[in-house]
């Protein structure tokens, strides 16, 4: 493996790991605001919540596409 590919496999690693997290983050928010949060904390937690789920989506979707796609000098 050469230093180019540890680099690239570092890298999908680390946005793998920030996608899980804004992911997890996201399901917690989610939850709080559909059953404990009241009013308006509600909506924006639920609001906060899908936008941290698409994120992580994007960010997952940016490391498989990196890891699919990359040019690769063996082929």
């Amino acid at each position: 493996m050469t230093a180019n590919d540890a680099n690239r496999t570092a890298t999908r690693r680390r946005r793998q790991l920030w996608a899980g997290v804004l992911a997890l983050v996201g399901l917690v928010l989610l939850v709080i605001g559909l059953t404990v949060a009241d009013g308006v904390a509600a909506w924006v937690e639920v609001l906060v919540a899908i936008l941290l789920l698409v994120t992580s989506y994007v960010v997952q979707h940016l490391a498989r596409r990196a890891t699919v796609y990359r040019p690769d000098e063996r082929r």
